[in-house]
């Protein structure tokens, strides 16, 4: 088993440009979640699609404000989207593995133009819904390529600040929406809103563009069968003659990989029980850290509590940009401090901001949600909490629910696990978007309380089960469970990695 310390670790400029636009795969899952809740703010799209919802807003002040934007319908539309990117992470899987990682982050760029074209053009829920699903399928096909692209191209010892370049896009693309938001919202006429929903075709064009242009990986050709190119490649990446170690334990890997004609049924193995488990629960756990429901029903959230309408657009503006601007501090430290340094830090933080945020809203609307003016001093206290609250996040879980469990898993089943990965994050996030505005209805302030339940819990889970990862070789984590207290017995002792594979 090769040691870190033999392999290169220079970042050649080759590299550090693959993996900055193989990162814009992030900026369509970004941008679809910034302006969906914009969008869903702006009088004239309700009027058009959801008069129910408009009507209901704009009842007498006694209308119980926890409640106002309750629609099923509504709901659809948001998190329809999420559906969709369920079901086609589970066909990404195939793509990434068969053709490559670049062929599935074209297809995933294309589906989103594609989808964005669709609801700009949108006259009907029906369209609408359909450019949702649309999107879905690109996001679907993006988030399962991306974070394992980067991976697989970075250098061991700077593979997590690479990788968190994802969500580095994804907090771009937030705040990108937010600012298109608040302009589109006030152009006159009532069609800023087919802009805002128009505009996410840039953003799918560029990583189209950018995938259709990118090399592939050397884990990648390797698997597929090519041997000499993906040599040719580790070189390039590392720009030394010396991978010659490396290539070996890419060898290892691949031939594994190869063996495997389940990558499904495999991954259900005793063996795999460490990584699979952290698959399903880091991006269970991510959603419900509750940071999704902030991002997308921001400018709803922030009218709730009694903010204007171009009021509670310029607060989904300033928390974008917190969410961006933190997500630097994990860049500069998630290599150096570790992963769980920051997933816990992160974790405390969240908690503490959570339950002061539910106290604040709480104590102004009570149980009964009657309507009761925010002075501005009272409104920026809930702001700047909800601040720290998303740069906690930004930091932790916010990359590391990407970093992680594209680093973790074997060759072998690497594209299965990564799918896994993702349809459980989309999953979550489709019942938490269908869900939410319904809970805050029932729930109240008290769903503040509710995620910071989940958070102390999926920070506990972190100290107590998830090893350090940082600077070990991609293809030699195994070694990391080895080690750990409670992992160690599922792992065999010395077993080669094809020893328990599943043939055809």
């Amino acid at each position: 088993m090769a040691d870190v310390k033999k392999y290169p670790g220079n970042l050649t400029v080759f590299v550090f440009l693959t993996c900055l636009v193989a990162a814009t795969g992030g900026l369509i899952f970004g941008y679809d979640l910034g302006i969906s809740g914009g969008v869903t703010s702006m009088d004239p799209f309700l009027i058009r699609f959801f008069p129910s919802v408009y009507h209901k807003e704009k009842e007498n002040v006694s209308t119980n404000e926890y409640c106002k934007f309750d629609s099923e319908l509504l709901t659809l539309f948001t998190s329809s989207l999420y559906l969709a990117a369920l079901i086609a992470s589970f066909f990404a899987s195939t793509v990434t593995r068969v053709f490559g990682r670049k062929w599935s982050m074209f297809y995933g760029g294309l589906t989103f133009l594609v989808g964005a074209t669709v609801n700009g053009a949108a006259v009907n829920v029906f369209m609408l819904i359909l450019g949702r699903f649309l999107l879905g399928i690109g996001i679907g096909f993006a988030n399962q390529s991306v974070p394992v692209y980067l991976s697989e191209m970075a250098p061991p010892k700077l593979r997590g600040m690479l990788n968190i370049g994802f969500q580095m896009m994804i907090t771009i693309g937030i705040l990108a929406a937010n600012l298109i938001n608040y302009w589109t919202a006030q152009i006159k006429g009532g069609w800023g809103w087919r802009v805002s929903l128009a505009l996410a075709a840039v953003p799918g064009a560029i990583i189209a563009i950018g995938a259709f242009v990118l090399p592939e990986t050397p884990n990648s050709l390797l698997e597929r069968g090519h041997e000499d190119a993906a040599k040719a490649m580790l070189r390039k990446v590392r720009g030394t003659d010396r991978v010659d170690e490396e290539y070996e334990d890419l060898v290892i890997a691949s031939n594994a990989s190869k063996a495997v004609k389940h990558p499904w049924r495999n991954i259900i193995q005793r063996r795999y029980r460490p990584q699979l488990t952290m698959a399903i629960l880091i991006p269970f756990f991510q959603q419900f850290t509750g940071i999704n429901i902030i991002t997308f029903y921001a400018p709803v959230l922030f009218k709730t509590i009694g903010f204007g309408n171009q009021a509670s657009l310029m607060s989904a503006v300033i928390t974008g940009t917190v969410n961006m601007v933190a997500t630097f501090v994990s860049i500069a430290s998630v290599d150096k401090l570790g992963r769980r340094t920051l997933f816990l830090e992160g974790g405390i933080q969240m908690i503490i901001c959570q339950i002061i945020v539910g106290t604040l809203i709480g104590v102004k609307f009570g149980v009964t949600g009657a309507h009761i003016d925010f002075s501005k001093s009272y409104a920026g206290l809930v702001v700047t909490f909800i601040c720290i609250y998303v740069s906690a996040f930004a930091w932790s879980w916010g990359p590391l629910g990407w970093l992680v469990p594209s680093e973790i898993f074997p060759l072998e089943i690497r594209s299965a696990g990564q799918s896994i990965n993702v349809s459980v994050n989309m999953f979550c996030t489709f019942v938490l978007a269908q869900v939410f505005l319904n809970m805050l209805c029932h729930l109240k302030f008290g769903l503040f309380y509710f995620f910071a339940g989940f958070v102390i819990v999926m920070t506990t889970f972190i100290w107590l089960f998830l090893p350090e990862t940082k600077n070990v070789p991609i293809e030699e984590m195994v070694s990391v469970w080895k080690k750990h207290w409670f992992w160690g017995k599922f792992i065999p002792a010395e077993a080669p990695p094809t020893a328990t594979i599943v043939a055809a």
